[in-house]
């Protein structure tokens, strides 16, 4: 059985708050990379009827049928168990990860999770979908990595390279090697091949220099490059790896999708704690995405709030 890595962003247009990036795994059937058809006794796309099953889709679709309650759902059933936004943080991103994040003056670590429902119910969904499992016969693993870049960390790489495009790629080439090394341990004592699908970076179609920093030890052989689809494999390793990218590929992957529905609610959750954080020190502002246009008006509207907590404009607004 491979393990096919579904890799995603969310926030990366914005001007304000944290962009984040995540990978899940999934151990899949090799007769059915994509998982759709092996999950969907447990699991339904949008469209279907609610019938108990675990919704997994497109996140800005799961997001604007459900709002934040069914991408916490979804995230925190499949996700490390978490008590707490930074336990979450912490499990997903590392310690590293939690104190970069931490370090923003938004943040509250010790909002309990979950949010948007009680912990029972909560409880119930986890318990619910394994005895689903049971019951049809599904047996899957699910493994999740991810990054939170906040503003200051987000402009410090592009002043360092000149380029927003920077921040992206080096948070590919982090998740493709702490996936790629984890998955090895994960798989002994016969290594799994790994299948690494992405969502493309804008109009980019050449990724093999990326990917050749992400696998030092293996070489990089570029299969196809075009605007459909640009795939590569890996070579020299102790197990087969091969890595694609495609344009709206959470359609084509349950990981893919469940990457997307993990990036957009940490941003979601990050972005609620920073409208928090700026409505105790600006009574009645109207709350923000963070994306272009909304972003200026928000931003004009907190400077004065900014200057008296000394926070300069690179803690808040992005350059690029």
């Amino acid at each position: 059985m491979p393990w096919v890595v579904g890799i995603d962003e969310a926030g990366y247009g914005p001007n304000l708050g944290p962009l984040v990036q995540a990978a899940v795994a999934l151990h899949l059937p090799d007769d059915d990379p994509a998982g759709w058809e092996t999950l969907r006794p447990v699991v339904r796309r949008c469209g279907e009827k609610a019938d108990g099953r675990l919704l997994i889709d497109d996140s800005k679709k799961v997001y604007t049928r459900g709002g934040l309650a069914a991408l916490e759902r979804t995230v925190l059933v499949l996700g490390p168990c978490s008590s707490s936004v930074a336990e979450l943080v912490r499990k997903v991103t590392s310690v590293a990860g939690l104190a970069e994040v931490a370090g923003e003056c938004w943040f509250r670590g010790d909002e309990a999770l979950p949010l948007t429902t009680s912990r029972e119910a909560w409880w119930d969904a986890f318990v619910g979908l394994g005895e689903q499992m049971d019951a049809k016969g599904v047996r899957f693993k699910v493994s999740m990595e991810g990054l939170v870049v906040p503003t200051a960390g987000f402009n410090r790489t592009c002043d360092e390279s000149g380029s927003k495009a920077t921040v992206l790629s080096r948070g590919l080439i982090h998740l493709l090697a702490t996936l790629a090394a984890d998955l090895g341990q994960a798989s002994e004592p016969k290594p799994d091949s790994i299948a690494f699908l992405c969502d493309k970076h804008g109009g980019r179609n050449f990724y093999a220099g990326m990917l050749q920093e992400a696998f030092p030890d293996g070489w990089v052989v570029a299969e196809r490059e075009s605007a459909e689809e640009s795939r590569y494999r890996v070579e020299l390793l102790d197990r087969p790896v091969t890595v694609t990218f495609r344009p709206r590929a959470e359609a084509d992957s349950v990981s893919v999708a469940l990457a997307s529905m993990l990036c957009k609610y940490l941003r979601e959750v990050c972005m609620r704690q920073f409208n928090r954080f700026w409505e105790t020190h600006v009574p009645g502002i109207r709350p923000t995405a963070g994306y272009p246009v909304d972003a200026r008006r928000f931003f004009a509207e907190i400077k004065p709030a900014m200057a008296k907590l000394g926070l300069s404009d690179d803690q808040v607004w992005r350059k690029r």
